[in-house]
């Protein structure tokens, strides 16, 4: 007879399909309630801030769709935007450029994380956190959900909210700062965004302790650099 093994990395190995409420029933008949989700957006990018959402859901008023807000296209994120915020109890918050520089990456989106959560006009049992880390300073309890915006309708949600808001946003400075093409590229590392760092270097929005803008060559703690997705 064969035995199998437990694989030592079961994330690896696991198939999510999809987000779902368990986690949040799961501590509601615990006595945690409401359950809120929180997520960020904008770890990578050289420029603009970090924007966090919180959220909690309505259980019988679910927005249908939610997913991770990388597995959405552009017009489904803005619908679902628009249906989070009409049916559930919402709060953005960010940390601008400076704030990244002065910390590092991981430590502004977990304060955004917390501050969002703080703004929130319920305040929550538990959050359900995306990521390895809990934000410190909650005003509950905390639990960090690896892969959450897979895992959890309440981060997918919250997911969602902080992508729009972000994009938004970089919209909006690219208005103020056109030479970027912010609009097109929301401070990610492309082609066109490395050019023009080339030819009319850095601007106000733009993360210092990042390469290649970081002056020292050196790369900063926890520099989450990354290609435009």
């Amino acid at each position: 007879m064969s035995r199998s093994t437990p694989p030592d990395s079961p994330f690896l190995f696991e198939t999510i399909e999809g987000p779902d409420f368990s986690l949040e029933m799961g501590a509601r008949r615990d006595g945690l309630w409401p359950v809120a989700g929180t997520d960020e957006a904008g770890r990578g990018p050289l420029a603009g801030p970090v924007v966090a959402a919180a959220v909690i859901l309505d259980p019988a008023n679910i927005p249908e769709g939610l997913n991770d807000s990388k597995q959405l296209s552009i017009t489904r994120r803005e619908e679902l935007f628009d249906i989070i915020l009409s049916s559930s109890i919402v709060s953005i918050a960010s940390s601008a450029a400076g704030r990244i520089d002065e910390t590092d990456i991981r430590k502004a989106s977990l304060d955004a994380m917390r501050r969002a959560v703080l703004g929130l006009s319920s305040r929550p049992a538990l959050v359900l956190a995306d990521g390895r880390d809990v934000p410190p300073g909650l005003p509950c309890q905390g639990k960090a959900v690896v892969k959450g915006d897979a895992r959890s309708l309440s981060i997918a949600a919250a997911s969602i909210v902080a992508k729009v808001a972000r994009d938004r946003m970089m919209i909006r400075a690219g208005l103020v700062f056109p030479a970027y093409g912010f609009a097109l590229h929301a401070g990610y590392a492309t082609v066109r965004h490395r050019k023009a760092l080339d030819t009319h270097g850095p601007c106000p929005l733009h993360r210092m302790s990042f390469r290649p803008l970081r002056q020292d060559g050196e790369e900063a703690p926890d520099d989450d650099f990354a290609a435009f997705p």
